[in-house]
């Protein structure tokens, strides 16, 4: 396995010895509670896996602190590390080269990824968003801003989607729902807190059906 110093600097080797087999690539913006649950279940062994690497556009999220204290590879790439969005775009795309993931996953990512990245892992990048897509999705659709959506225009129910992820946002083939209820009275905070609960079991479900082949999806090599 391997880690990093973080601010964009080189991998570096870690003794740590890695717990799976398919290999799993992380990006996070933020506090990364799914990375932890995808942690937590290649763990426990409820997913037959290893997060290889951790990347983040931001060098001070939690996301980046939980990789580092597992042991696992970490990067903070971004406008700041790289400000021409070309060469961040193959920055990234080179460091998830190395880290030789089977699947990727952006797990709370608040960026789009760049032309070169998508072509080198095309249909195997994976997203997943706190709404029942196609609703409550697309440019300006993250974080609560997608909850108070919801209780803004009344929904009975909403939930959390993994797609795959294309060039334009939120707009991948779908390959997992969950379903959660908007109860009366319930406030953004309440909806996302339940929200979160759920997505964080059905990234960890997806990826198992991935990884055991009880889901097929098609992608193109290195």
């Amino acid at each position: 396995m391997l880690f990093g110093a973080g601010h964009g600097g080189l991998w570096a080797q870690c003794p740590i010895q890695g717990c799976g087999v398919i290999r799993l690539a992380v990006l996070a913006s933020h506090g990364g509670s799914i990375l932890q649950a995808v942690m937590d279940a290649c763990g426990s062994g409820e997913l037959n896996a290893e997060v290889a690497a951790v990347i983040s556009n931001n060098s001070g999220s939690m996301a980046l602190r939980r990789a580092r204290d597992a042991g696992i590879a970490f990067r903070h790439l971004s406008g700041r590390t790289h400000p021409q969005p070309s060469a961040l775009d193959a920055a990234i795309c080179a460091a998830l080269r190395q880290a030789r993931p089977d699947w990727v996953l952006l797990a709370g990512y608040m960026k789009k990824l760049g032309p070169r990245t998508l072509d080198a892992f095309q249909g195997r990048v994976l997203n997943v968003h706190p709404a029942l897509l196609p609703r409550h999705g697309g440019r300006g659709f993250h974080g609560r801003r997608v909850h108070q959506a919801v209780v803004d225009a009344g929904d009975a129910e909403t939930g959390a989607t993994v797609h795959l992820v294309d060039a334009d946002y939120d707009t991948g083939p779908i390959l997992a729902q969950v379903r959660v209820p908007v109860e009366p009275g319930d406030r953004a905070q309440d909806v996302e807190a339940r929200v979160q609960r759920a997505e964080r079991q059905l990234v960890v479900d997806t990826l198992a059906d991935l990884v055991d082949g009880r889901v097929k999806v098609g992608g193109g090599g290195l």
